[in-house]
């Protein structure tokens, strides 16, 4: 679940969450942050598999009911499965799911035409673009500095796209759209998040998700091998333990802290297309993900 790359927030997506009082072991929460996004890269490169050979919506539909299973356990957990399921903010946490349903399909499509690196590399802006809109919808306070680095980001994007150079496809927009999707689903997050309690966030997402895809999911099933049903679960149950793995990072370390780490996706996953798929991205993408890093980076700092 694609995670927030940034707010920790990903595919299907991670929820936004904030650490707890206390933090003792800084360390232990990188590490863990740093092995959440390695297997949400992962998570990534089995769907780059699967989605030869599967229709999208049956994937994502897959996914977002092993999210259900994870949701409902969360909410058990806490000792709120009824109270979990309202909310202050029903229609906006109904937008908010159908968006995270939509950016999720997006970037499965994506990964049909493009490989991991250009994927990632695009779909790193969205920090940028939430900070853009948070400013617009929110009212956030902005400042030069986090223009800049906006800047500095989009700039980035534009030289891994290089539109008018001849090399630019349609396909590079897939994760680019993907992207604003996201960033506008983490500004609803910030906004709900104010009145509504992270299982109620995960429930919604996950019901209405798992509802909405599966009217396109069923339909469309397509019977999996046993390698291939494996490898079905095997993606469904990455991204709850990555969510997990996050949530328990965030118990360890602030969230301003593993801002940062989260650009460690966008390595691991160029590694893997590197390594498993033999991608050989040309050398204005390496650029422009340094740039959109440097960007993203900036805007952290900025921040604090």
């Amino acid at each position: 679940m694609k995670s927030d790359r940034t707010n920790n927030t990903a595919h299907l997506t991670t929820p936004t969450v904030i650490a707890t009082p206390g933090v003792t072991r800084p360390q232990l929460g990188i590490f863990l942050c740093l092995l959440s996004m390695l297997i949400f890269a992962s998570q990534d490169g089995i769907t780059k598999v699967l989605v030869k050979d599967f229709p999208v919506a049956q994937l994502v539909m897959v996914r977002y009911w092993v999210f259900v299973v994870f949701a409902l356990g969360y909410a058990a957990y806490q000792g709120r499965v009824k109270a979990s399921f309202r909310s202050k903010h029903p229609w906006l946490q109904i937008l908010r799911a159908l968006l995270a349903v939509g950016e999720t399909i997006l970037f499965a499509v994506g990964l049909r035409h493009l490989g991991l690196a250009e994927m990632h590399a695009i779909y790193a802006v969205f920090p940028l673009m939430t900070l853009a809109l948070a400013g617009a919808l929110l009212g956030e306070f902005i400042g030069l500095r986090r223009w800049v680095a906006a800047a500095i980001g989009f700039t980035g994007t534009l030289i891994i796209l290089r539109p008018g150079a001849g090399v630019f496809e349609l396909a590079a927009l897939i994760p680019l759209v993907a992207a604003l999707a996201f960033a506008v689903f983490n500004v609803l997050t910030r906004r709900i998040s104010l009145h509504d309690s992270l299982a109620t966030n995960m429930l919604f997402m996950a019901c209405v998700g798992a509802l909405t895809v599966t009217f396109a999911g069923l339909p469309a099933w397509v019977s999996p091998t046993p390698v291939q049903g494996l490898l079905m679960g095997l993606l469904a149950l990455t991204g709850v333990v990555a969510q997990i793995l996050f949530i328990q990072a965030l118990k360890y370390a602030t969230a301003s802290s593993l801002q940062p780490f989260n650009y460690a996706l966008l390595v691991f996953a160029t590694l893997i297309g590197v390594i498993v798929f033999a991608e050989r991205p040309d050398t204005w993408v390496f650029v422009g993900a340094a740039l959109v890093i440097i960007g993203g980076l900036y805007a952290i700092k900025a921040k604090t």
